[in-house]
């Protein structure tokens, strides 16, 4: 599901199931899972469901990892909790229940990609109007009265509004190391062809963009897509033209 939203290049792993029972944490065809010491100590105190997405989403990098012919290693959080890559590496998780996914690509191949899943259902009660902006709630009510989408599918705009938000700050972290609002980037969906609803986004950026390759960036370009009882999000962001 991630892998068809994000070029070529970059190498995705992810599995559907969570659950397993008799206490090892394989899934999804990824064998039996585990953490190295370090990681198992970020997590000595946590849930068994915490402990089971956090090992999941880390066995996923390091297959990625290994498809992109770099010896696995451990996946620690730096700052902010943004996930520190081996050199020469950029890239992104995410989890929720069911489902986890790492997308993993070369620097040389891409200067950030950022990569969310979400339920496909409405958002808790008060959420939207804390993520969005006045333009971005007229844009999903027009969203909204346009009715359902391909093959009478409904989208829940506003899950999907809040999945691209996360997607563009995982994208804009890396490549700037600041803090990025809900509110200060602008985000427009289009909606494509194809047997699940699916299209584009694009996220205006209302403050100073990242510079990349001595070129400062506007708008970060994505993708979306529902299915499964998910809705994915993923953006890349190219290096400059020179």
């Amino acid at each position: 599901m991630i892998e068809e939203l994000l070029p070529a290049t970059v190498v995705a792993v992810e599995t559907y199931d969570d659950e397993t029972g008799d206490g090892a944490y394989g899934a999804g065809g990824l064998g039996v899972a585990t953490l190295y010491p370090e990681e198992q100590e970020l997590v000595s105190r946590a849930v068994p469901k915490r402990v089971r997405e956090f090992t999941l989403v880390r066995v996923c990098a390091r297959r990625a990892m290994e498809k992109l012919g770099v010896s696995p290693q451990p996946v620690l959080p730096g700052e902010r909790g943004a996930p520190r890559w081996p050199a020469g590496l950029v890239g992104s998780m995410t989890h929720c229940e069911g489902y986890c996914a790492a997308a993993l690509v070369r620097a040389t191949d891409l200067a950030s990609i950022g990569i969310d899943a979400e339920p496909h259902e409405p958002l808790p009660e008060g959420v939207l109007d804390a993520v969005s902006l006045p333009t971005e709630l007229t844009h999903l009510r027009e969203l909204t009265a346009d009715g359902p989408g391909a093959h009478g599918h409904r989208v829940h705009w506003d899950r999907l509004l809040f999945s691209a938000k996360e997607s563009v700050y995982k994208a804009w972290f890396p490549l700037t190391g600041k803090w990025l609002d809900f509110s200060e980037a602008d985000i427009e969906f289009t909606a494509g062809p194809g047997p699940h609803p699916n299209g584009t986004f694009r996220a205006r950026l209302l403050v100073p963009g990242p510079v990349v390759d001595g070129r400062e960036l506007r708008y970060f370009d994505g993708r979306w897509t529902v299915r499964h009882g998910l809705l994915a999000t993923a953006v890349s962001v190219s290096h400059q033209p020179v």
